[in-house]
């Protein structure tokens, strides 16, 4: 039976006071502005929308935070008032950035979400022109990396019903019909197996899985085609599903799949294995790529290794070279290796893993074999 996903979820207000607390305190004196996204949803339970109309939550090193939002749109966030946070509303004609200036008053510096529009980002330093403008990111990230109990349990939650979505792919790839088709059936999938949207969704067939981000095309499947499935979307809870498999139609055309494709199963399990705490980003990289390098594939392996996913599909912490970042517990993100021959077929391996304090607990438990379809 088809399963309808839930309307968006909140977190507890207890939950969401404790982390405007510790926003503050992380920020160490410096004051917080943040729009509309995956940020605010953090903070306050629900993400907004990003208009012309300035909308942000204002942070100072002291007093009560407070939301600076357009009176026509403060009914939404009533709610907000039971977490401590002011609701300060604004008509047009009135200076909304002054508004969150006055919360900030004496602040030195000032950090604005990274996906502020620069509308606001402008209004905000014109408002505040003697304060120093950082990025609050590298702030924010430093609380959401570490997903707590409840945010592992819907990242379990969209990992199962992507899951269920991929043990049905073969219900729709064959022979005869374009990957667009195909997409187009595993989109509705993913919201009738639980998620409120499909937010991506790549049928990369024959030479096309050989570029990563490929997404859909007019391109008849054929017998003989490797395919790689890379689908998710979020839960109602916010939280983000993102998983990879690579299909056969039949038996592949190409006689090195299976060798090369054996290359890739080992290398994205040795990097499962090497993710506990204290070890860095950078060397879960290496533990794949070390194992497609010495097969002869290196210079196929073209992306980094992963990438943090939770409220946003892409966020801290990426798994690349460079990134010394010690993994704590309760860090998540993907572990997907690929091998991509331009010209003749690719193929991709992702799981979505949790670090544990002994090492990693996946949120994806399909088969990592070549799913051969007949």
């Amino acid at each position: 039976m088809a399963r309808r996903s839930a309307l968006p979820s909140v977190p507890d207000a207890d939950v969401l006071r404790a982390r405007l607390d510790r926003a503050r305190e992380a920020a160490a004196g410096t004051g917080l502005v943040i729009a509309p996204g995956s940020d605010l949803r953090y903070l306050i339970g629900q993400p907004g929308g990003s208009f012309e109309r300035l909308t942000a939550l204002v942070i100072a090193a002291d007093g009560a935070p407070a939301l600076v939002v357009p009176k026509l749109e403060a009914p939404a966030f009533e709610r907000i008032a039971d977490l401590g946070v002011d609701i300060v509303t604004w008509v047009d004609g009135v200076d909304p950035y002054g508004l969150a200036a006055e919360r900030l008053t004496g602040a030195d510096r000032v950090a604005i979400s990274d996906f502020t529009p620069a509308l606001h980002v402008l209004g905000v330093r014109d408002a505040l022109p003697k304060a120093e403008q950082v990025l609050a990111g590298p702030i924010v990230r430093e609380l959401r990396m570490r997903k707590d109990a409840a945010e592992i349990d819907a990242l379990r939650k969209a990992g199962a019903a992507i899951d269920r979505v991929h043990a049905r792919v073969g219900e729709w790839l064959r022979p005869g019909r374009t990957e667009a088709e195909v997409g187009a059936d595993i989109a509705a999938a993913i919201v009738a197996e639980g998620h409120t949207e499909a937010d991506f969704v790549i049928v990369a067939a024959g030479p096309n899985g050989a570029s990563p981000h490929h997404a859909l095309s007019d391109r008849v499947i054929e017998a003989g085609d490797v395919v790689v499935v890379d689908i998710g979307g979020p839960v109602a809870e916010g939280y983000n599903s993102d998983s990879t498999r690579t299909y056969a139609v039949g038996t592949p055309r190409d006689a090195d799949v299976a060798a090369t494709y054996a290359v890739l199963q080992e290398a994205q399990q040795a990097a499962v294995d090497a993710v506990r705490p204290g070890v860095t980003a950078e060397s879960i990289d290496a533990a794949a790529r070390d194992v497609i390098a010495a097969a002869g594939f290196g210079d196929y392996f073209i992306h980094r290794t992963g990438h943090g996913i939770g409220l946003d599909v892409h966020e801290e912490p990426y798994i690349v070279a460079g990134n010394d970042l010690p993994l704590e517990e309760g860090m998540a993100f993907s572990v997907e290796p690929g091998i991509y021959q331009a010209g003749r077929w690719g193929a991709r391996i992702e799981d979505i893993v949790v670090v544990t304090a002994d090492g990693a607990e996946s949120m994806n438990n399909q088969p990592h074999d070549l799913v051969v379809l007949t």
